[in-house]
């Protein structure tokens, strides 16, 4: 199947890396005009867009000015790619959690996209667009550790849902996406591998083996970039209030 989407105008946010990077790539790929918004602006999301900007939406102005951007260069709005978020620092379990990361948790994973959507829905509504939220698989197989990220990410879910319900009927498609662990700075981090004595390279080829990848391989952001496609594309007008899983296998019923 082929996607299209000469002619629309997209925003992601969290645009620097990873997945966000990838979606650029995807969406641009596919012939959209993309605004990259993102806290650093390297070389690599510049060669996938020519339209970025350098802003942090984790501040109340943030979603403003990156949406002021985007009507300003574009015109409007067709998609909204909520990518930001973060935040995933382990705790030995939840009396481990203060208010601070609590906080933080939600103002990266939820209230982000939140403002952001809030700013973009009037162009989103006028042109009949998307929002794709990106969650986590982990909204669902909570982990102690990460009690703060897990219930951020289920809120986020939580929040697409709703806002489906009250603007599906105004022509606005809004669905989440929830991935298992992705090949991102998560995961590459040489710290992370140090920790665990092993070099970058033996600590991601172990990630599957560790989190219960029934594939045996770690997901790459583009499976999610080629699902963010599908879902702005508009292909399959009834998705809408969806929350899918790109987890390979991980969260699949445990074998008796």
């Amino acid at each position: 199947m082929q996607f299209d989407l000469t002619g629309r105008k997209a925003v992601v946010t969290g645009a620097g890396s990873g997945i966000g990077l990838a979606c650029v790539r995807a969406l641009a790929a596919a012939g959209a005009q993309v605004l990259g918004g993102s806290r650093t602006v390297g070389p690599e999301l510049l060669a996938a867009t020519p339209h970025t900007l350098t802003v942090d939406l984790v501040t109340e102005e943030g979603a403003q000015t990156l949406v002021k951007h985007a009507l300003a260069e574009f015109g409007g709005i067709d998609i909204l790619v909520n990518n930001v978020g973060g935040g995933v620092k382990l705790a030995a379990g939840f009396l481990d959690i203060d208010d601070d990361t609590w906080r933080e948790a939600f103002e990266l994973n939820v209230l982000t996209a939140i403002r952001t959507t809030r700013q973009a829905l009037p162009s989103l509504v006028e042109r009949q667009g998307a929002v794709i939220n990106i969650g986590s698989i982990n909204a669902t197989l909570a982990d102690p550790r990460l009690g703060h990220y897990s219930a951020a990410k289920a809120a986020l879910a939580t929040v697409g849902k709703s806002l489906s319900a009250e603007y599906s009927p105004k022509g606005v498609r809004i669905n989440t996406i929830s991935p298992g662990p992705v090949r991102t700075r998560v995961w590459t981090n040489p710290e992370t591998a140090r920790s665990a004595g092993l070099t970058p390279e033996e600590f991601i080829e172990a990630v599957p083996r560790m989190t219960g990848l029934s594939t045996g391989r770690i997901i790459e952001p583009e499976e999610v970039a080629t699902l963010v496609v599908l879902l702005a594309s508009g292909k399959v007008p009834s998705i809408t209030g969806s929350d899918y899983s790109i987890d390979a296998g991980m969260s699949r019923p445990a074998l008796r």
